[in-house]
């Protein structure tokens, strides 16, 4: 069995308990028979072409303990995509500083760099293992009954729906309608989550719009209209990466990262949210507001769920574990144990990286109504147990009083 140095990074977007995931890997090695020291790569994988890399063995549980509860990335992030002339100089950093166990929290694209970077390493002569952890609030990766980070985000997203649906309910001689915009590329798990805290027809949301299913402008207008004549105002939300029939998206976003994907927020752009609100006031006339929260679903750690940051922890210290014992080209995935109707239980698996690496998981069929524009009973029972419980609120009693 291998016997050496650790690194550990994060990659991509945070989420607000990939810090948690963080702090597992941390007190894992620290108490390891197999690894020596850990370092952790500053701003991802760029730590290790710039050769800033940073000694986590110092941390004791008193301190992984708050950084279990610290959002955003404590490492530092990066979006770079490895080209070939990569290789050999992060192969030469892994061997300068003795690395033999290489993780890394991250989406897809992560684990597309963790078999990468191994798979040279290994071809090269230079034995290594690494294992990825998953982290992604858009919750799409393939393999996973859910990612770390995606029950805080999901609640994050029901929680502001709801409280700002009875804000708009409740100017609606004002404002008529609001639009919220969640982030996900091309997954519609963020928006759906925002159904977990209607309990009745009035409640917000009354439509949920998701990349899954093409958006349709007259079905779309005719819906607002409908529900705004029942209710007397409409609550929408809508994935980031809603697009039309065509495969254009609705924000009109052209701007990619360097992996290629959408950027739907970038260099100042319209936003889907944006276009939804204009389309909705050209037809009616009515004002209306619409709410992009952008990254703040990524990082709020006041709306962090205790199962999300213990679930992430024990990813973390999962990853170790299976390394030490000599499993490498993985992902540490979450397995839902119980069944439908009983209380939520999971434990930890694996997937191959390469299943992963450039796979997407898109929001099933079955958790979509047949009209495209809300959730069924099923994503509820799927997401309520994540999210946790949701505050009810007091509603008066709105009759006209007798004199």
């Amino acid at each position: 069995m291998l016997k050496g140095n650790a690194l550990v990074g994060q990659s991509g977007g945070p989420t607000a308990v990939i810090n948690s995931t963080l702090a597992g890997v941390i007190e894992a090695s620290r108490r390891s028979k197999r690894i020596s020291r850990l370092f952790g790569m500053r701003f991802g994988i760029e730590g290790v072409l710039g050769n800033h890399l940073l000694d986590l063995n110092d941390y004791d549980r008193a301190a992984t303990r708050k950084l279990q509860f610290t959002p955003s990335s404590g490492l530092g992030s990066s979006r770079l995509k490895l080209q070939e002339q990569h290789f050999e100089p992060i192969l030469k950093l892994l061997k300068k500083y003795n690395i033999r166990y290489f993780f890394m929290i991250g989406g897809n694209d992560t684990m597309d760099t963790i078999h990468r970077v191994v798979e040279f390493a290994n071809n090269s002569g230079y034995e290594m293992v690494g294992v990825g952890v998953s982290k992604t609030v858009d919750n799409d990766l393939f393999g996973t009954d859910h990612t770390p980070g995606y029950p805080s985000a999901a609640r994050y997203v029901a929680l502001s729906v709801q409280q700002g649906g009875r804000l708009a309910r409740d100017m609606q001689r004002v404002d008529q309608f609001v639009v919220f915009q969640t982030v996900g590329r091309s997954a519609g798990w963020l928006p759906a989550a925002a159904a977990c805290a209607k309990k009745n027809a009035a409640d917000p949301p009354h439509i949920i719009l998701m990349p899954e299913v093409a958006f349709d402008r007259g079905r779309f207008l005719a819906a607002v209209e409908s529900a705004q004549k029942r209710f007397g105002f409409v609550s929408i939300v809508c994935g980031e990466g809603i697009t039309n029939a065509d495969g254009s998206p609705v924000s009109a976003s052209g701007t990619q990262d360097r992996f290629g994907n959408v950027e739907f927020g970038a260099m100042g752009g319209t936003s889907a949210a944006m276009m939804l609100h204009r389309m909705i006031s050209n037809e009616f006339g009515w004002r209306g507001e619409f709410q992009v929260t952008e990254s703040l679903q990524m990082c709020a750690a006041d709306r962090a769920v205790k199962l999300d940051i213990n679930e992430a922890f024990g990813c973390g210290k999962e990853a170790v574990r299976l390394a030490e014992q000599g499993t490498t080209g993985v992902m540490v995935t979450i397995d839902r144990t119980s069944k439908r109707g009983e209380q939520y239980s999971c434990s930890f698996g694996t997937i191959p990286l390469s299943e992963v690496a450039n796979a997407e998981r898109p929001l099933p069929a079955g958790f979509i109504t047949k009209d495209g524009m809300s959730v069924t009973q099923a994503f509820l029972e799927y997401a309520n147990p994540l999210i946790g419980e949701l505050p009810e609120f007091f509603d008066l009693n709105l009759r006209k009083a007798r004199p």
